[in-house]
């Protein structure tokens, strides 16, 4: 194909960043003379995620509506206004042969712009129940891909759904579980890896620490916990008070962040953490076992939808948060890691949901788009 302009309109969060950096790196290193656009907010972390990737982006003004009516409701709606013609003038001005939303605010009006514009549009959901700005643009949109096949019955869009998968990093699925264990300076003994994100989980930290201490005299399970930055210090200071000496136990590491998380997954015989969609389609690609801790803080309880489609398939054990303590933890690690079988069915089912090719997919049907464009073109 000749050159191409592609605009992508995703933001807010990282979940909706980097499917859409993902699709645009897999474009970039088959097409490097295609040109590619960001859409965002400057407010969202595409702000810093979006240029590290190398590529431009460009700023509207928008922001998501609060549930109660309110004088912040008017300035909203005063914003979406701005933010719509604003990104109709990007939109103009740019040209794009295709335009891709992956979720968030921005999302709306760019690519509801594009679709009356009669540019091809292709959207995607990451989780299981579809935000309020995927559920609008799934009538517009050419294309609406979906990660999980429960969404289907959550979007009234036909035959315009598609089942891609989330798409992930590479890092993940090419990890090797042997080299990785080797690395990590690992034994035969059971290795559990548990974290609640990048900004840390405080409930989740605090059932770990009580987790550790039925576990710290035992020494039969290896553990590695991400506590989140702002957490690290709290979570070590607290471990501290209950005598407990991290120094002398090279079985548990406790760290702010995991930098090496191909690794630790690749690794971890079991995974004790959140439900956010790209985490679980990770886990999933490489048919790992997991105790699920769905965030209650979340908007429309998306992760608890995620969770749920993973425990149905028999891949996952949800726990909920409010019912959350270090005593429960253990007894449910307890039960897995004393009958291996249900451990080993976990990882067959797990395995079953994952999908590896999400990108390329993805990649196909915006291919397919920009050919049916042409031929229209052609025609004329």
């Amino acid at each position: 194909m000749m050159y191409l302009k592609i605009l992508f309109a995703g933001g807010g969060t990282a979940g909706h960043i980097n499917p859409a950096i993902a699709i645009a790196n897999y474009i970039r290193v088959r097409h490097p003379n295609w040109e590619i656009l960001f859409i965002g907010t400057e407010a969202g972390m595409e702000k810093k995620l979006v240029p590290k990737e190398g590529f431009n982006i460009k700023y509207i003004n928008i922001k998501g509506f609060k549930r109660n009516l309110s004088f912040d409701t008017i300035v909203t709606v005063k914003q979406l206004f701005v933010g719509t013609l604003q990104a109709r003038k990007i939109i103009k001005e740019y040209k794009p042969d295709i335009v891709i939303g992956t979720g968030g605010y921005v999302s709306g009006p760019v690519v509801l712009n594009a679709a009356m514009m009669k540019i091809p549009t292709l959207i995607h959901e990451q989780n299981v129940f579809p935000g309020i700005t995927i559920k609008i643009l799934s009538r517009f949109a050419d294309v609406v891909a979906i990660s999980f096949n429960e969404s289907r019955k959550y979007l009234k869009a036909g035959n315009k759904l598609v089942h891609t998968g989330n798409p992930i990093r590479q890092e993940i699925i090419d990890a090797n579980r042997s080299v990785a264990r080797k690395h990590l300076g690992l034994n035969e003994k059971p290795f559990i890896l548990a974290f609640g994100g990048s900004l840390g989980a405080d409930k989740i930290n605090r059932t770990l620490i009580e987790y550790i201490g039925y576990i710290y005299k035992e020494n039969k399970v290896q553990l590695m916990i991400g506590t989140g930055e702002r957490q690290y210090q709290y979570v070590m200071d607290e471990l501290k008070k209950q005598g407990i000496r991290l120094d002398l136990h090279k079985n548990i590491k406790v760290l702010p962040y995991i930098y090496n998380m191909n690794e630790a997954m690749a690794a971890a015989d079991l995974v004790i953490c959140r439900a956010g969609a790209i985490t679980l389609s990770e886990i999933t690609a490489i048919g790992k076992p997991a105790i699920l801790i769905p965030s209650p803080n979340v908007t429309n309880n998306h992760q608890e939808y995620n969770a749920r489609a993973l425990e149905k398939q028999g891949a996952a054990i949800v726990l909920s948060e409010s019912d959350l303590n270090g005593k429960i933890l253990y007894n449910k690690i307890e039960d897995l890691l004393t009958n291996q079988s249900v451990l080993q069915q976990m990882e067959k089912n797990s395995l079953h949901m994952g999908i590896t090719n999400a990108t390329e997919k993805i990649y196909n049907i915006v291919i397919k788009l920009l050919k049916m464009k042409s031929k229209k073109v052609n025609r004329k």
